[in-house]
């Protein structure tokens, strides 16, 4: 296996996806998505390449077979942060691909809500990659060890970090992240600090950085996804500020987001209990005796409520694109029989 490769995030999964095809193509994973074309990094060069309608979901991140036509196939991914589209439709929208651990980026100023950690955190456990909380601009808040804790109690089992590049701060602890094979990103609002923290981990200027105005809230200075080198040997994949992150989760993201209350829903006395007003419920006794935060409770209902929604969305949408495949079934079974 190419020492190229390897650093790029190459190993023996997507080797062995790959497999079937090593001897018509080559490998290549898209380090940018720009105007219909993607750039490719392979154990040679770098290439541009074509995106085809039927490869219209190819992300950053993503590793591709390549052949003289350009990309034929999107290896199977290890994750996927995906999102419901930004449109409001009933499709889900892949941020980045082959991800292992997403830094997301939060301001301590003005003081984040904790709602939105939460959200981003059950994005990213959900996507099979590992969420870690960086809290920038730490130098900025008021009480900034109140605000680790209850970043930390907003985020349960992830890492949370206090950096601050004004004066150093915390900025060393993230160097950790960066190992050979290792594929960063960063997400989080405009203004979070994202393309500050990117230079911190590359190690130069790489990204440009805007001024964030007197309300907390930046300009979108990173305007697409791209994958770059970390001198540690990992990589890289800064993404543009998120203005909303609909949830398109799966049951795991929203139950290691919320393992408190996850862990007692089979403790109530009914079955089917939806944990509002129920008798013998156990989430709502939680809540009373201070074991479970209302605040905690009310998000994780969010965020249920919206997952159904996009779920009945999105059978909706199946059940019409079935129905349509069946009109166009009919009409040709009805020409075949015509005399």
């Amino acid at each position: 296996m190419s020492s190229t490769l390897a650093s790029l995030g190459w190993d023996e999964f997507f080797a062995a996806e790959f497999a079937p095809l090593q001897h018509t193509h080559f490998p290549a994973r898209v380090a940018r998505i720009d105007r219909g074309a993607a750039d490719l990094r392979t154990a040679t060069a770098g290439l541009r390449a074509d995106i085809a309608s039927r490869q219209s979901d190819v992300a950053v991140g993503d590793w591709v077979a390549v052949d003289e036509s350009g990309i034929t196939q999107i290896l199977r991914r290890r994750t996927a942060i995906v999102r419901a589209a930004a449109s409001g439709e009933s499709r889900p929208q892949t941020l980045v691909a082959n991800v292992d651990t997403a830094l997301i980026a939060v301001a301590a100023f003005p003081r984040p809500r904790l709602g939105h950690i939460e959200r981003l955190v059950a994005l990213v456990w959900d996507s099979g990659a590992t969420p870690s909380v960086v809290v920038t601009k730490s130098d900025l808040s008021a009480e900034p060890r109140r605000l680790l804790t209850d970043v930390t109690r907003a985020a349960p089992g992830c890492d949370v970090h206090l950096v601050s590049a004004h004066t150093g701060e915390g900025v060393d602890a993230l160097d950790g992240y960066d190992c050979p094979g290792r594929t960063l990103c960063l997400i989080g609002k405009s203004g979070a600090g994202k393309s500050t923290l990117a230079n911190a981990l590359i190690g130069a200027e790489h990204m440009e950085i805007s001024e964030v105005r007197r309300d907390g809230k930046g300009r979108h200075t990173t305007t697409h996804r791209e994958l770059v080198d970390l001198p540690g040997g990992g990589v890289l994949i800064d993404t543009p500020g998120l203005r909303s992150v609909g949830v398109w989760l799966e049951e795991d993201g929203r139950s290691q987001t919320f393992p408190e209350i996850e862990a007692l829903t089979d403790q109530c006395r009914f079955r089917d209990c939806a944990h509002d007003a129920e008798p013998g419920c156990a989430v709502l006794a939680a809540v009373e005796t201070g074991a479970v935060h209302q605040r905690r409770l009310e998000s994780w209902r969010k965020l249920g409520r919206e997952a159904e929604w996009v779920a009945a969305r999105q059978d909706a949408r199946l059940q019409r694109a079935r129905a349509r495949e069946w009109r166009r079934v009919a009409v040709e079974m009805r020409n075949r029989v015509r005399p």
